[in-house]
């Protein structure tokens, strides 16, 4: 009998991953600042000497800003090489499949246990390797931090090697999570350390876990208020805008806004406003209701989720199509997934629920609400993922509604005693 042929998932798996090769990564890492350094305005402070680490075993820590993070992060520390950590789907896209698995890029399943990924960060470092990761497992998807992954200062505790970490400013506001243009303007960048492996052994997973928080948390819009940058976005400052920003702060209508150019306006009750190329929210007239910032416009978002979803008998319900990784072969044309069915998705104090098909024939499954902590986003906010059973699935939502159901989901997943918790004022003190 023939040998069943390997899927590309069954061959992810079984790789062992060593030190990403030298060569390579040092031509990948001066090409990153070529392409980037002029165009965004990339500058670097040391707060600290990286001599006494060259050639040796530690881990870079970041907040992450962006989709361009690794441009802004691995540049600031060469000559020395890494293994960056990443979403497990990235590997199955074709303009990064090769790339990634020749660079030794360790995947990561978010927001889900996956102790393969673990077990290959430990290699590394005892082979006297480097790792790059961003704890908060996704790209900003408001602009500022959210909490860093669950076991994420028990991963440090147990690598036990020095912390060092990037504070990036400006990053988000280069390049946004609700629209993929870039727009040029100016990237700070920050190196210091945050752990020695002394700190590591004495402090607890939680006390790792909250300094990650803190030292971490960052919010582009308020670093822009005093530094005052001029981001190029051609026009089109508030394009997809209302993919994020889906709530109305004066008429509380959920999924009634709609945006175009430089403005972003409620279409039920008409309110208003303009964001220029330094992303200030300018109201369109006095009888407008608008906040602060495009953060502070989502922060006062959650909230208004928070006391939605708490209300008794709460139901989010929606006709979705599922996507999934393909067994061969890789995604192409900026794919993340494949089409494989539809039917119909909910949430509720229990969890998530899908009733449809995948691949011409009945589908149904659902994830409990305290093993869901949020959903990644592969590139915007159209769309989002999760893992069931290992394997990944996407969700196309009918109405332009993807950050509704992350932002509920996570406040179900706090409600109900889940472990992923959201920002205490100690933790950002």
């Amino acid at each position: 009998m023939a040998k069943e042929k390997l899927t590309e998932q069954q061959k992810l798996e079984k790789r062992k991953i060593h030190r990403t090769p030298t060569l390579l990564f040092r031509f990948m890492s001066r090409l990153s600042k070529f392409l980037y350094y002029k165009k965004c305005g990339v500058s670097y402070t040391y707060r600290i000497d990286l001599k006494p680490f060259r050639g040796k075993p530690y881990v870079v820590v970041s907040n992450h800003a962006s989709r361009l993070d690794h441009a802004f992060t691995a540049p600031a520390f060469y000559p020395d090489t890494f293994n960056f950590v990443v979403g497990y789907n990235e590997f199955f896209r074709s303009h990064l499949a090769f790339l990634m698995r020749a660079l030794q890029v360790i995947p990561k399943k978010n927001f889900v246990p996956y102790p393969y990924a673990v077990k290959q960060m430990t290699r590394v470092i005892r082979e006297g390797g480097r790792i790059i990761i961003m704890p908060e497992g996704m790209s900003s998807i408001s602009g500022a931090n959210q909490p860093c992954a669950v076991g994420s200062g028990q991963l440090f505790k147990y690598l036990g090697v020095p912390v060092l970490y990037t504070k990036i400013s400006g990053g988000y506001l280069t390049s946004t999570k609700y629209c993929l243009d870039e727009r040029p303007g100016r990237v700070e960048v920050v190196v210091d350390q945050l752990f020695t492996p002394e700190q590591l052994q004495s402090m607890t997973a939680d006390e790792i876990q909250e300094k990650l928080d803190r030292e971490l948390w960052h919010d582009d819009y308020e670093w822009n208020k005093a530094a005052r940058i001029r981001y190029d976005g051609r026009g089109e400052m508030a394009k997809n805008l209302h993919q994020l920003l889906f709530w109305c702060p004066k008429c509380g209508g959920m999924l009634c806004t709609e945006s175009v150019g430089n403005t972003i306006r409620c279409k039920t009750c008409g309110n208003e406003a303009t964001l220029n190329e330094y992303y200030d929210l300018i109201p369109k007239d006095k009888a407008c209701e608008i906040p602060d910032t495009p953060r502070a416009w989502f922060d006062e978002q959650r909230a208004s989720v928070r006391e939605m979803i708490a209300e008794e008998g709460f139901t989010l319900s929606e006709h979705v199509k599922i996507g999934m990784l393909p067994k061969y072969g890789y995604l192409k044309h900026g794919a993340t997934s494949e089409i494989v069915g539809e039917g119909t998705l909910a949430l509720d104090r229990e969890g998530i629920h899908y009733d449809g098909t995948k691949n011409g024939a009945p589908f149904s499954f659902s994830i409990g609400i305290l093993q869901l902590p949020t959903y990644g986003m592969c590139t915007d906010v159209s769309r989002f993922y999760t893992f069931y059973q290992g394997d990944f699935i996407e969700f196309y939502p009918e109405r332009e509604s993807a950050e509704l159901w992350m932002v509920a989901t996570e406040e179900m997943h706090r409600l109900c005693g889940g472990a992923w918790k959201d920002f205490t004022e100690k933790a950002l003190v």
